[in-house]
């Protein structure tokens, strides 16, 4: 799996093998190492993932795009788009989420829930 992360216009592109990724009081994660080169000071953060995930977890972002199904994507600011399904539970707290079938539960407080 490949994740591009986009900060203002810069994009740091990296391989985890494990596809476990999270962004943890401003520090992001990727299969348990730290990536050094964000700075999540500015609170400018989108967040690509080309294929499926099976997990995920973010504090804060602005997006999140996900091109392949989900298992359990969780943030507590941020819209979430998923371009094949839910195959388990997506939740984001402020944000809109965007997925194609949902087999499990999605949820947001303050957002909508789209259905491609």
């Amino acid at each position: 799996m490949s994740i591009v992360i986009v900060k203002n216009g810069n994009g740091i592109i990296r391989q985890i093998s494990g596809g476990h990724l999270q962004i943890v009081n401003g520090e992001v994660i990727a299969d348990g190492q730290p990536i050094k080169e964000i700075n999540t000071d500015e609170k400018v953060i989108n967040i690509t993932i080309e294929g499926d995930v099976e997990r995920l977890e973010v504090d804060y972002c602005s997006s999140i795009k996900i091109t392949g199904n989900a298992k359990r994507v969780k943030t507590l600011n941020g819209d979430i788009e998923i371009g094949g399904n839910v195959e388990g539970d997506v939740h984001t707290n402020m944000g809109s989420i965007t997925c194609g079938d949902i087999e499990g539960d999605c949820h947001t407080n303050m957002g909508s829930i789209y259905r491609k």
